[in-house]
């Protein structure tokens, strides 16, 4: 994929012209070169610039054009008297003489357009096992996967924020399988999860005989995530005693052991979550601010799915495809499925959508799923239920087979259904029309002549019910 070179490109073919521009931008901290016209397509085919800038009289204004056309994400800017053609990566024109404001400015607008089309970076297979459990291509998705590739190389604390569920320990593990640090540990705590009283030791570790129980000397997280990160998930529910040792971990790098007196300095990256208001914690006395500010230096907010409804198709493809290669079976979803669960609110988030795959792939392992195979609450779309049409001669075959198996013996009354077939022989029409006749009476007076409860009682849907009883001239008195 085509990389952002951070140089700014001359187009002139006469050096002298351009020298004190160029100057100017070195004065800037900006890396210039000059090219010829003839050589700029060939210098777009393979790079995107900071900026290009056109010089006027260097080639014809028609030429100029065919370059801006031709690199629709190129930004760039116009140098000399020269009428100020109509493309929308022609961001402005130099003004002569040259000023300080002026050019910053231009340079600003240059690296604002050059972000709103973000350049795909190369991927390298740790980047593919890292991105594979982050699919979207919502803007929020992509964002987030902009970001981590922007901190992943630094050493900087990074915050994560977002709801429950979001996928805010993948961030963490992206950042860190991204990082020079991929080769060390990644050790990630709960700190909602540990009684306040244990949290010490088990971040710093532990003495023998520090405390009642300390039988041996215990490493803590910091100790064992050495050369690696370090990801404290839900960070507000830390005690507010444990974010002064934090605090001075983060700032000194050293801590003790709970009873020790040995100092141990620590070579960690910390990366936090959560998903509460940390601001309005401060301002409750329940969050220190120092901490605050120490562990916000690069914050990642997770968009919730309810933001991001677009990526629930790539989602259910990436969750199936995890569930099956875990050996627990394969479901798929029908277009009018997904387009139900895009409805709904998830306030679990990713989370909940992977739990309810998993719920499904046991409830129809390599099924079809549509929108009334769903549970009721993930139903937005009304999909009429698929009825199997059976004729009525097969239902009546069925009914006769089901009186006179073994399963569902019914017992009819002597006096009007012999239990032998008498020598003469007997008319079996009307034996099972009277039959049909006594068994309707009887389910309708159980039933107090409810006919959508008589019919399930006898086994069959309430229009063929309906039907019989017009047949033999019935009515629900």
């Amino acid at each position: 994929m085509m990389q952002t070179d951070q140089r700014i490109l001359l187009v002139e073919n006469q050096p002298e012209r351009v020298k004190s521009l160029s100057c100017i931008f070195e004065f800037l901290g900006e890396s210039v070169e000059l090219v010829l016209p003839e050589q700029l397509t060939e210098k777009l085919m393979h790079a995107r610039y900071r900026a290009v800038v056109l010089v006027a009289g260097s080639a014809p204004l028609s030429e100029f054009q065919s370059f801006c056309r031709a690199s629709a994400w190129q930004p760039f800017l116009l140098l000399g008297e020269l009428d100020l053609f109509d493309e929308t990566n022609l961001l402005g024109t130099i003004e002569q003489p040259l000023n300080y404001p002026q050019l910053t400015e231009l340079l600003h607008f240059c690296q604002v357009f050059g972000q709103a089309k973000k350049p795909q970076a190369p991927t390298s297979a740790n980047q593919t096992k890292l991105f594979r459990s982050m699919v979207g291509r919502s803007e929020g998705i992509a964002n987030v996967r902009h970001l981590i590739s922007q901190v992943a190389n630094s050493d900087a604390t990074v915050m994560v924020l977002g709801q429950s569920g979001t996928g805010k320990e993948v961030v963490a593990r992206n950042i860190h399988y991204l990082s020079d640090r991929r080769d060390g540990p990644f050790i990630p705590v709960n700190c909602g999860a540990i009684p306040a009283e244990l949290l010490e030791s088990e971040l710093f570790g532990h003495e023998k005989g520090s405390f009642t129980g300390a039988i041996s000397s215990r490493k803590g997280r910091f100790e064992l995530a050495e050369n690696g990160t370090l990801f404290l998930d839900e960070i507000g529910d830390m005690p507010l005693q444990m974010q002064v040792k934090l605090l001075r971990v983060l700032q000194e790098k050293v801590f003790e052991r709970v009873g020790g007196t040995k100092t141990l300095t620590t070579n960690v990256r910390v990366v936090t979550a959560t998903h509460r208001d940390l601001e309005t914690m401060i301002s409750a006395g329940e969050f220190r601010e120092d901490l605050y500010y120490r562990l916000n230096v690069f914050p990642i907010e997770m968009p919730s799915l309810q933001q991001r409804k677009d990526d629930i198709p790539l989602l259910l493809q990436e969750l199936v495809s995890r569930v099956y290669n875990e050996g627990r079976g394969k479901v798929r979803f029908t277009k009018r499925a997904i387009e139900s669960l895009k409805e709904h609110s998830w306030s679990g988030n990713v989370r909940e959508l992977s739990n309810l795959v998993e719920r499904l792939t046991i409830l129809y392992p390599g099924g079809l799923v549509d929108v009334n195979d769903l549970p009721i609450k993930y139903r937005h779309i009304d999909v009429p239920e698929y009825c199997v049409e059976v004729s009525e001669e097969q239902l009546e075959r069925d009914a006769l087979a089901a009186i006179f198996s073994d399963e569902e013996q019914i017992e009819l009354p002597e006096s009007k259904f012999p239990s032998e077939l008498p020598p003469e022989g007997v008319n079996l029409k009307d034996l099972l029309a009277e039959l049909e006749v006594d068994m309707i009476r009887q389910a309708l007076e159980q039933q107090d002549s409810v006919v959508a409860r008589a019919a399930e009682m006898l086994g069959i849907r309430r229009t063929t019910l309906v039907e019989k009883m017009r047949k033999y001239g019935m009515s629900k008195d």
